[in-house]
């Protein structure tokens, strides 16, 4: 089933408010509520003194609506008696400074005291209500992930040092620590990388450290899982709300694996927006990874619902937005819609983050939409019960490779996520769907593997790629692939390092353009002919490969610059498959133009051909597809059909084509299947 509902506080409200609330709950159709993740003070207002009357009272208040609830453990806000108790508990910053107590997730994970405080709340939490039939999962903490450089941090960074590489022989010889004569005789001379050094720190080092933190928070939240699940039902569910696809600080695929599903929080109109035109790629790669990190649906564990921010407040969403992406959400493999906040809080730092009431308690335009929301996931429904996404294409994400690119950006403007998402998006464009896959997985189910700057490679990936193509398989490999090793050191051998046989190239020389410095690139004729062209000029930026030919071919040459003339994109067949290698990182034009020749030599192309701004993406429930379109555009667009297709929201049929909306989902069924 599609759960719906609401991020609810009721401890920020008078009790007598309790049942108005539950019944407006009631009556746009929710089912479940997300309850006390930052509500610690009042489950345990002094030390070992535990208090879950009031929730009791509002679970049971909602059962009898039947809503059922997720219970948070509270652990990112602590309650100032323990923040008293534990002078150290704060988190310290890269410049070394202490955070001061007053926000949320301020406390250093790294405490074995403060962790011993957020365990007991979770194991009393759980023995309390292991057998209230209300609850059916558990949220741990909210949103971990920021970096820590406590003194308990660098002596655990010590130890997780010493149990990875043994030796500080071994340790020394893969950081190269004799440059800048940084050889360490003891574990305990180690430092976290400060942001207050003179200069930039030893890359394996700093590399070690960020896999070091985000390690630190699967062990974090390990923990309450661990007493978690040794007291609640197996029908409980343990999950976490992630920060989406541009959080860059924890491996999310390390951080999933004991969790039962993925949770994310999506903001669409955050405080981080700059144009009031949303990109519908930013919240669908969110989506993506999300579910592609278990490769099973995933919840949107707070949906923007207004107002997203703590002092200054951007555009309210726009009307239709709030339906448009709950119903993306669902598109993309959600399986459960809880909109981030019931009612606007009064007090505290989350005044201007607006739920869907108002501060006021009244229901208005917002609640409106969420209302339709339900209504109309009660139509739809039936077709989407286990409905999966099948993708044939997917994208090798590598955070190592993030982290790396982190510490050595390489240039001004390379970032390693824009650069994927670049590929993402132009998948997007034409409708196909795709998965997300991490270094080590398997790629055979696949067709088409596009490997962006796979800047720390390893073996196992190459021989994972290689396979992959030997069988048939089509890769696009990009520039800044295979240039580093495990340890964050540069190989000893031509670019692209491990992957040059699969690729059939050498890299002789390499250029970093200025900022805003265009070269324009030109496609054999052969492949030219066979592209489709977005009207875009295809053009070299950022980063230039001046490429050799082993056994590759070339199919697009650079026009300008000294390596006018040279190949900038190769083609090398490996067995059964194809190979190509992209010597820069390129504007998007010719990123599309990539991508369009890849799907021609996987033989994949979309079901529907839509206007730029549509979505169009798939879910299958067995061999049945039901196909999602939503226009983001401010203009309505008509739709040309491949058949006669049933809308299950409005219950018509449409045959030839349809005409969509602003801001209008359209959920098709093929008529006969």
């Amino acid at each position: 089933m599609i759960y719906f509902g609401a991020d609810y506080y009721p401890e920020h409200w008078d009790e007598d408010r309790w049942k108005t609330d539950i019944q407006l709950m009631a009556q746009a159709g929710f089912n479940v509520v997300r309850l006390a993740e930052f509500a610690w003070s009042v489950l345990e207002p002094e030390d070992n003194v535990f208090d879950f009357d009031w929730l009791d009272r509002i679970i049971d208040l909602l059962g009898q609506k039947g809503i059922k609830v997720v219970l948070g453990t509270p652990s990112a806000a602590m309650p100032p008696w323990i923040q008293q108790a534990i002078p150290d508990v704060m988190l310290v910053d890269a410049n070394g400074v202490s955070r001061g107590y007053g926000s949320r997730r301020d406390y250093s994970p790294t405490n074995d005291v403060y962790i011993g405080y957020a365990v007991r709340i979770a194991r009393k939490m759980a023995e309390h209500y292991a057998n209230n039939p209300n609850i059916i999962g558990w949220q741990i903490d909210n949103e971990l992930g920021d970096r820590c450089y406590a003194p308990s941090t660098k002596r655990q960074f010590q130890q997780w040092l010493q149990e990875k590489y043994g030796t500080l022989d071994a340790l020394n010889q893969c950081w190269g620590t004799r440059f800048w004569s940084h050889v360490y005789q003891e574990w305990s001379q180690i430092p976290v990388p400060l942001m207050t050094a003179t200069g930039p720190h030893n890359p394996g080092l700093h590399l070690d450290f960020y896999r070091f933190i985000s390690d630190v928070y699967v062990d974090f939240q390990q923990k309450q899982i661990d007493v978690i699940r040794s007291i609640v039902p197996e029908y409980h569910f343990i999950t976490h709300n992630l920060m989406g696809f541009a959080y860059p600080n924890i491996n999310y695929f390390d951080f999933s694996k004991d969790l039962d599903f993925i949770s994310w929080d999506n903001y669409p109109r955050g405080f981080w927006i700059t144009d009031d035109e949303i990109d519908p790629t930013v919240p669908a790669i969110s989506h993506t990874l999300m579910r592609s990190l278990k490769k099973k649906n995933f919840w949107v564990m707070e949906q923007q619902s207004g107002h997203g921010s703590w002092t200054i407040m951007p555009p309210i969403p726009r009307p239709g937005e709030i339906e448009l992406w709950a119903y993306q959400a669902i598109a993309h493999g959600a399986s459960g819609i809880v909109f981030f906040r019931w009612r606007t809080a009064r007090f505290g730092a989350e005044q201007f983050w607006h739920g869907i009431l108002d501060h006021d308690g009244v229901g208005r335009r917002r609640y409106a939409e969420v209302v339709n929301v339900g209504k109309t996931i009660k139509r739809i429904q039936p077709y989407l019960e286990d409905a999966q996404t099948n993708a044939q294409v997917a994208i090798l994400f590598s955070y190592d490779s993030s982290f790396a690119f982190e510490i050595q950006p390489n240039n001004p403007d390379l970032s390693y996520r824009n650069h994927v998402h670049s590929y993402y998006r132009a998948l997007h464009k034409v409708g196909i769907d795709v998965d997300f896959v991490a270094p080590d997985e398997d790629f055979s189910n696949y067709k088409l593997v596009i490997v962006p700057a796979l800047y720390v490679t390893t073996p196992e990936t190459v021989q994972h790629l290689t396979s992959f193509v030997e069988r048939g398989g089509i890769v696009i490999v990009t520039t800044r692939s295979g240039v580093k090793n495990i340890d964050n050191a540069v190989v000893d051998s031509p670019l692209p390092g491990l992957l040059q046989d699969l690729c059939g190239v050498q890299v002789d020389e390499y250029d970093s353009p200025l900022t805003g410095q265009n070269y324009a690139v030109e496609f054999t004729e052969e492949v030219s002919s066979s592209l489709i062209s977005d009207g875009g000029a295809e053009a070299a930026s950022i980063w230039c490969d001046v490429l050799q030919t082993l056994s590759a071919k070339p199919i697009a040459y650079y026009t300008e610059n000294y390596y006018a003339g040279t190949p900038v994109i190769t083609l090398n067949s490996v067995g059964q498959g194809k190979v190509i290698y992209v010597g820069t990182i390129g504007n998007q034009a010719l990123v599309q133009s990539l991508v369009s020749y890849g799907l021609q030599l996987a033989n994949l192309k979309s079901v529907l051909c839509v206007p730029s701004g549509v979505e169009v993406t798939s879910r299958w429930q067995g061999d049945q597809q039901i196909l999602f379109v939503l226009n983001h555009n401010l203009n309505p667009e008509c739709i040309e059909l491949d058949s006669e297709y049933l809308d299950l929201v409005t219950c018509q049929n449409y045959v030839d084509q349809v005409d969509i909306n602003p801001k209008q989902v359209l959920v098709l069924k093929r008529v006969g299947t």
